[in-house]
């Protein structure tokens, strides 16, 4: 499982070299989340409306290594916008990635941008 592990990094703003197409705005549910796959990485794309920002990460959960995070619960700990993990509840910030909890590793953060209706995931690759 370490190779999944080591192909999912943070990804800055400023590291950007790809702009992913990934779909149009509509096909996001709102307060909700989906998957897109980018070559062979699976992205959790979420659009959080009541905070009105748009976040994407690894959709892997590195607690119990399953593609699960497109399916979590949104939500706001002290501010900071995160992903509950819908098996174990596992807590991750979407803007950083940081474990919550506090007991798992980081998972991978990627910038997102809205143009034409259309939203875009940041890659460094």
């Amino acid at each position: 499982m370490e190779s999944i592990l080591s192909k999912y990094i943070k990804v800055s703003p400023n590291e950007v070299k790809v702009w992913f197409k990934a779909a149009s705005v509509g096909d996001f549910h709102e307060n909700g989340g989906a998957c897109v796959k980018y070559r062979d990485k699976q992205i959790a794309v979420f659009n959080f409306k009541r905070k009105g920002q748009w976040f994407a990460c690894q959709n892997l959960c590195p607690h119990k290594m399953e593609m699960v995070l497109s399916r979590g619960m949104l939500g706001d700990e002290n501010g900071i916008p995160k992903i509950a993990c819908p098996m174990h509840k596992k807590t991750f910030s979407l803007e950083t990635g940081e474990n919550l909890n506090g007991d798992l590793d980081a998972i991978a953060t990627y910038p997102v941008k809205i143009e034409n209706d259309f939203v875009y995931i940041g890659f460094s690759e």
